[in-house]
C-alpha cells in the first residue's frame, strides 16, 4: 500500500514538472525577450531613427534619468497618489465589507451592481468625467454654479482631488470584492460559537473577522498601490498630465519621453528601474502577507 502511494506520489510530481516546464517556457517567450531587448535599449543609445541601437552608453541613460528633476517630480505624484488611493480604497472596501455582508448573504445578485464601476475602461471612464466635469459645457458645474459654487472641478486648484476621487470611485469595488471574499470563507459555525462567548457585531469583525481576512487585505492592498501608481488611462485622457506637469503621473512621463521626445533609451532606463522596484515591492508583499496568513 504504502509502495502504492509513494508510486502515486512520483506520479504527480512529475505531472507537475511538466507543467511547469511548460509554464517556464511560455513565461521565456512572452516575457525573456522583451525584457532582455529593453534591458539593451537601456545601455544603448537607440532613437526613434535606430531602434536597434548602434553603440553601447553604459550607464549615460540611468544617470540622465536619475537626474532630470521631471522625473522626480512625476515620481512624487505617482507615490502620493497611490498611496492616497490605496487608503481610501481599501478602508472604504473594508467599511462596505462589514456593512453589507449580511445584506449581500441574503441577496447576492446585488454585488454584480456594486462590481459596474470597475467594469468601464479607464480610459473611457476619462471621457465621461471629461464631458460631465467641463467647466463650459459640463453638467457638474453647471449645478454647482447653480448652488452659488462657481468650482472648476478640472482647474488648478482641483484638479488633484478630482483625479484622485475618480480612481477610487471605480477601484474600491475590486478590493472590496476581494475582501468580501475572504470575509464570506469564515464559517457560519465560527460566527455561532463566537456569538456563544458574546462576540457579535463589531466585536466578532475586530477579533476574528478582521485577523482572518487580513493577509487579503496586504495582498488587495498591494494590488492597489501598483495599479495605482502605474495610473495613466484616465488622467491621460482627462488632463494630459496637465495643468502644466501637476497631474503627470510616471507612466505618462515615460510615455512622453518615449513618443514627444523621442528619448527612448531614457524612457526605458526609467521603466527598467520601476519594474526593480516593483519585483522588490511584490517580494515584500508576499512575504508579508505569508507571515500573517493564518496557521
Amino acid at each position: 500500500m504504502a509502495h502504492r502511494e509513494a508510486g502515486v506520489r512520483e506520479t504527480e510530481r512529475a505531472n507537475a514538472r511538466v507543467f511547469l516546464i511548460g509554464l517556464c517556457v511560455f513565461l521565456a517567450l512572452m516575457l525573456g525577450f522583451p525584457t532582455l531587448a529593453n534591458l539593451w535599449y537601456s545601455f544603448s543609445n537607440v532613437s526613434i531613427y535606430d531602434l536597434a541601437g548602434t553603440a553601447f552608453v553604459g550607464f549615460a541613460n540611468y544617470v540622465q534619468a536619475v537626474g532630470n528633476p521631471n522625473m522626480w517630480a512625476a515620481l512624487g505624484f505617482s507615490l502620493k497618489f497611490a498611496v492616497i488611493c490605496t487608503v481610501l480604497e481599501v478602508g472604504l472596501g473594508l467599511a462596505m465589507v462589514f456593512i453589507l455582508h449580511p445584506i449581500l448573504t441574503k441577496r447576492p445578485w446585488l454585488t454584480g451592481i456594486l462590481m459596474l464601476p470597475m467594469m468601464v475602461s479607464p480610459a473611457l471612464m476619462g471621457v465621461m468625467y471629461r464631458l460631465i466635469l467641463n467647466e463650459f459645457t459640463g453638467i457638474v458645474p453647471a449645478y454647482l454654479s447653480m448652488m452659488g459654487l462657481p468650482i472648476n472641478l478640472l482647474g488648478r486648484n482641483w484638479i488633484y482631488e478630482t483625479v484622485i476621487a475618480i480612481e477610487v470611485l471605480q477601484w474600491t469595488p475590486f478590493a472590496f470584492l476581494i475582501m468580501l471574499t475572504a470575509r464570506q470563507s469564515v464559517a457560519g459555525e465560527l460566527e455561532e460559537a463566537a456569538a456563544v462567548d458574546g462576540a457579535t457585531g463589531a466585536k466578532f469583525g475586530r477579533l476574528i473577522a478582521l485577523p482572518v481576512i487580513l493577509p487579503s487585505i496586504i495582498i488587495v492592498a498591494f494590488i492597489r498601490f501598483i495599479d495605482s501608481f502605474r495610473v495613466f488611462d484616465h488622467i491621460f485622457v482627462l488632463t494630459g498630465g496637465g495643468p502644466g506637469n501637476e497631474t503627470t503621473s510616471i507612466s505618462i512621463y515615460i510615455y512622453k519621453l518615449f513618443f514627444t521626445q523621442s528619448k527612448i533609451g531614457e524612457a526605458v532606463a526609467v521603466s527598467v528601474m520601476l519594474l526593480i522596484a516593483s519585483l522588490a515591492l511584490l517580494y515584500a508583499a508576499l512575504r508579508l502577507a505569508v507571515r500573517r496568513a493564518p496557521a
